[in-house]
């Protein structure tokens, strides 16, 4: 199909000529091309510019073979120009064609070559619309391997920047065969390192998964543990972003972790408090106290701000990467112990030390995990109609409510349950004791039973996730909490590897799990 014909597919309604139009303000949509933007006239090859609009930013330089074909043979294919305020023509399709031209007739007479024009298609119609232009550049180069990966980003991000109709960024995306969260995604694609951008490309990453690769690619192995997601998703019946997801939610809570505690560093260094190592050599005593042990030498507390005159004025950042005030050594600076504190442990063992790296591991994957199966359950309220077996578990979760959920219907929490149904909370601006008794009747009259079993399951899932918040939950996870995330499950979420773990128990055993369990009692 020729560039004029697909020109047509995204044009709608007709301009003329037009002066070169800021890139902030709405451009007009150009007319389909008709007879005459098709007709072929010859120009000379001085007279041709790059327009500032070609998509091609890279590589822009004809290489040896065209310029030895050119030089032969002149040019062949038509390039695309636009005339320009100064009486040349801009090519956003074919400048590099056009360069080889020039090359060639700047060589012609001394090589006894015939000096050639160049066969052109002018689009006076786009003479202001540089939205269009870029487009159908973009669109002309895309086509063409020889396009750098880092020319197509940038030409879609500045597509997403023109200022132009909502019906016309529409014709866009479709032109282009992407989403138009795609369009959006770019300019944060964009920040990709042209290897990233290549390694990408070459596994297929769309622009939203280019986007998300950017926002973690300071993560360790990030790039090659959202590879392997992309793979394992692509081989799986159905396909989806399951593993992505989950993957990137982990990424996502690595990076977030890391600035939580150089954050935290950083506010210990400029209050000068030291950090104390989270363990010694095996046999070392550690003689460091955490101030809620400690008292002063008249038995009062000992807090931070009594504390912080002592030369052992110390601390060390918990799981969440707050501050946890220590002496080094009270014995040494007169601190006294208080009454029931717990003796001094020595350094954790080898052993300690993995299992205590295991639970720190499987706190933050819970965590990250929760925001993946939030937005899963989010989708299920939303969609057209609940699936049955979700329904149903709603229906039993009500008719015979577990311990949580009691006591989740007796906080009033409403925040959750607005969010996952996608409406403003009702008591998003009252205090706890002036809020709405019946805070949802005006959403139920509203939907009636279209969306019911929709409302009923938004609070069903509400009080589940509620019960689950804790990043130690899954050490001990009810048989409620595990039929929850198994109904999840079994409509399309992807469950993590620590969801998996935590739901193992209360799955069917196998018979070679049954002798093992045998055997080992």
């Amino acid at each position: 199909m020729s560039t004029a014909s697909q020109a047509k597919k995204t044009a709608k309604t007709p301009t003329g000529t037009a002066s070169a139009t800021p890139l902030g303000t709405a451009q007009p949509q150009p007319s389909a091309p008709d007879e005459a933007h098709d007709q072929i006239v010859r120009l000379e090859p001085a007279l041709i510019v790059r327009d500032d609009y070609n998509a091609r930013t890279t590589a822009t330089e004809p290489d040896d073979d065209l310029k030895a074909s050119v030089a032969e043979l002149g040019v062949q294919d038509p390039i695309h120009v636009r005339p320009q305020a100064d009486g040349t023509y801009g090519a956003f399709k074919g400048w590099r064609r056009a360069q080889a031209q020039q090359a060639a007739n700047a060589t012609a007479k001394a090589d006894d070559r015939p000096i050639r024009k160049i066969p052109a298609i002018i689009r006076a119609d786009l003479v202001g619309n540089d939205a269009m232009t870029h487009l159908l550049s973009l669109i002309e180069n895309d086509h063409r391997e020889q396009m750098h990966d880092r020319d197509r980003v940038k030409a879609i991000e500045t597509l997403a920047l023109i200022d132009v109709s909502e019906e016309q960024r529409e014709a866009m995306a479709r032109a282009l065969k992407i989403k138009r969260a795609e369009l959006r995604a770019a300019r944060e694609a964009g920040r990709l390192d042209d290897t990233q951008l290549r390694r990408a490309r070459g596994q297929g990453f769309d622009l939203m998964q280019m986007a998300e690769m950017a926002e973690v690619r300071d993560v360790s192995q990030a790039v090659a543990v959202l590879e392997s997601a992309h793979a394992k998703d692509a081989a799986e019946e159905g396909g989806g972003r399951g593993h992505w997801d989950q993957a990137l939610a982990g990424l996502r809570q690595a990076k977030a972790d890391a600035e939580a505690r150089q954050s935290a560093l950083d506010r210990l260094e400029k209050a000068e408090v030291p950090l104390l190592p989270d363990s010694f050599p095996w046999g070392t005593k550690d003689t460091s106290r955490p101030l809620t042990d400690l008292r002063t030498p008249l038995g009062a507390p000992l807090t931070p701000d009594k504390h912080a005159y002592c030369s052992g004025h110390a601390a060390r950042l918990d799981e969440e990467f707050r501050p946890v005030w220590y002496c080094s050594d009270p014995a040494k600076h007169g601190h006294k112990l208080r009454p029931g504190a717990k003796q001094a442990k020595q350094s954790m063992s080898p052993e300690e030390k993995e299992a205590r790296t295991r639970t720190i591991a499987g706190n933050k994957a819970w965590k990250a995990a929760r925001t993946v199966r939030e937005d899963f359950v989010k989708r299920l309220c939303k969609g057209k109609s609940l699936p049955e077996p979700v329904r149903q578990f709603a229906l039993r979760t009500v008719m015979s409510p577990p311990y949580l959920y009691a006591k989740w219907c007796e906080k009033g929490e409403t925040e959750a349950v607005a969010q996952f149904l996608g409406v403003p909370d009702p008591n998003a601006d009252r205090s706890r004791y002036s809020r709405d008794g019946d805070p949802f009747d005006d959403l139920v009259s509203r939907q009636g039973k279209t969306k019911g079993w929709h409302q009923v399951f938004a609070q069903v899932a509400a009080a589940f996730e509620y019960s689950m918040r804790e990043p130690k939950a899954w050490q001990g996870l009810g048989r409620h909490q595990a039929a929850y995330l198994l109904c999840l499950k079994a409509e399309g979420y992807r469950l993590s590897d620590v969801e998996e773990l935590a739901v193992t128990k209360y799955l069917p055993q196998t018979d070679d799990e049954d002798q093992a369990t045998e055997q080992a009692a």
